[in-house]
């Protein structure tokens, strides 16, 4: 079994035959530090999981400030989901924060895996579920954790990420400012 068929089997639960069907349609791509994968605003066309690399998923604000929503790494999928799946225009820009490597499937080719593999759509939905509790896991800990209870949970499952990625991205992420997150930081050291 390759590499992208063990990701794509423990993401969606594909077995077998429908396995190398889906996996066939999944292309090498490379980004270097500072490409960009997918603009604010642009189509979102592609729907990638990151075999090495860094990718920051994050938006402009108007007052042009910076929000991370997310620092995607080896082993995740990454794209603007409502802009791939609705055809929408793009609410996030995505950016290498290192070189990276990834395999990429369009959307095109993603919405014709329902006619190579009857029971996608079975699939499909158990990967929506994971994105939408990730996605409450991080609002929960938002609403009730302190800045401070946030920064050790994210540093526990994520120690590489501090000594590889800008920290203020991380303080983003973590909807704190560069001082709080320093201050904790700081305090943490003593």
């Amino acid at each position: 079994m390759t590499e992208l068929n063990q990701y794509i089997s423990s993401y969606f639960g594909v077995k077998s035959e429908s396995l190398e069907k889906i996996a066939s349609l999944f292309h090498n791509a490379h980004l270097d530090k500072g490409d960009f994968m997918l603009k604010t605003g642009h189509s979102c066309d592609q729907l990638s999981f990151i075999r090495s690399g860094l990718l920051r998923i994050f938006v402009t604000t108007e007052r042009g400030d910076e929000v991370t929503q997310w620092i995607s790494t080896q082993g995740y999928f990454v794209t603007d989901l409502s802009g791939f799946i609705f055809d929408t225009p793009a609410r996030w820009t995505i950016q290498a924060l290192s070189d990276a490597e990834l395999f990429t499937i369009s959307q095109a080719d993603y919405q014709s895996i329902g006619s190579l593999v009857p029971e996608w759509h079975e699939f499909e939905l158990r990967f929506i579920t994971r994105c939408f509790t990730t996605m409450e896991d991080r609002i929960f800990t938002h609403l009730s954790m302190t800045a401070e209870e946030r920064y050790w949970a994210f540093f526990e499952n994520n120690k590489e990420l501090f000594n590889q990625v800008p920290l203020q991205y991380i303080a983003s992420m973590l909807g704190m400012t560069p001082e709080t997150f320093s201050r904790i930081r700081k305090k943490a050291s003593l």
